[in-house]
């Protein structure tokens, strides 16, 4: 019988676990290829601050080292961005031109992070920090220059921040909403983190609006200008200000987007059965994920109707956060701002 053919479009944490999860349960039903945009095999993101902060080494958050793609007789293509899906030839195709052929395809094209349209965005030093190739520039900037400009008091930017301060840049973060994290803590857990980090040496301008960038004569970034007209030094910009789902590929392949690639329970595409998608890229009931724990849950969900059991819903998850600054313990869960109907119990210390 002649195998089928599985191809994955992007080599991130979602897709390879899904993967992993499929070579539990079926590991000899199909022929996969992974097309993967970095240059690297699959490693873990949210080693990245560590990373950063000098704590663990790009080697030591490799997840899958190419010689377990091959063990498994995955064919990888590093380095390749897959630009078009032809649905009715169910071929994806390269920017390159390698192309491959399929009978399922997996979406997990993760998400992008969102670059606040101010003027001076594209000058030099500017960078979003996503990837192993923004974290490598941030430590690279680290060595030449002294100031950094965090653009977002979100978990990433915190962390952003941390590992600059730790590798001896002065760092401002510029957070627009009226306290940090916001996403995940109440106003006074907010200001006792906030404290816990100005005691370490980060500075922040909560409530500051970015209105232009400015950029010196060589093209290089050189400080920030806000809306009230005052200016901070910046020899680098990290723009940790959210992400979007990662589905310009789906929407061209003419697949149902919204918020992203809209799915339903069982992980497959709601326009095409034979695509499925997991990970950031996928909106499922109206929510895209950007915590790990779901796309792990998504992965697994997808494994099951991959290998052709077709058991295994996924309904949703809870999530919960945790900040990797060393030396603060951090955690958030459920629905922390209270309100109508709800109980409030806070022990203050």
């Amino acid at each position: 019988m002649k195998k089928m053919k599985l191809v994955v479009v992007g080599n991130g944490m979602a897709g390879i676990r899904a993967v992993e999860e499929l070579l539990k349960i079926a590991p000899t039903l199909y022929d996969i290829t992974v097309f993967g945009a970095e240059p690297h095999p699959n490693y873990n993101r949210i080693l990245l601050s560590p990373v950063l902060a000098g704590e663990q080494t790009i080697d030591e958050i490799v997840l899958n080292p190419l010689a377990w793609y091959a063990e498994n007789g995955i064919t990888l293509h590093t380095g390749k961005t897959v630009v078009e899906i032809d649905r009715r030839h169910r071929i994806v195709k390269a920017g390159d031109g390698t192309e491959a052929g399929y009978d399922r395809l997996l979406i997990a094209t993760g998400s992008a992070p969102f670059i606040l349209p101010v003027p001076g965005k594209d000058l030099d030093g500017v960078i979003a920090y996503r990837d192993i190739a923004d974290t490598q520039a941030m430590i690279d900037a680290a060595t030449k220059y002294r100031h950094a400009v965090v653009i977002g008091g979100g978990l990433l930017g915190l962390e952003a921040a941390n590992g600059l301060m730790l590798r001896g840049m002065q760092v401002n973060v510029v957070h627009i909403m009226p306290w940090l994290m916001e996403r995940q803590l109440d106003d006074v857990a907010a200001r006792l983190l906030q404290k816990s980090l100005e005691d370490r040496g980060l500075k922040f301008l909560i409530g500051a609006q970015t209105e232009a960038l400015i950029g010196d004569t060589t093209g290089r970034v050189m400080a920030v200008k806000f809306k009230d007209g005052t200016e901070i030094p910046a020899d680098l910009v990290v723009m940790a200000a959210g992400i979007r789902p990662n589905s310009a590929l789906a929407e061209q392949a003419g697949l149902h987007c919204n918020r992203g690639i809209v799915v339903n329970d069982t992980m497959q595409t709601v326009t095409d059965p034979r695509i499925y998608a997991v990970g950031e890229c996928a909106a499922h009931r109206g929510i895209a994920y950007g915590l790990v724990a779901p796309l792990f849950e998504q992965g697994k969900v997808c494994a099951t109707h991959l290998a052709q059991f077709g058991i295994g819903r996924y309904t949703g998850s809870q999530t919960s956060t945790k900040l990797k600054v060393t030396g603060i313990d951090l955690f958030s869960a459920g629905d922390f701002m209270g309100g109508e109907g709800c109980e409030e119990i806070v022990l203050s210390d």
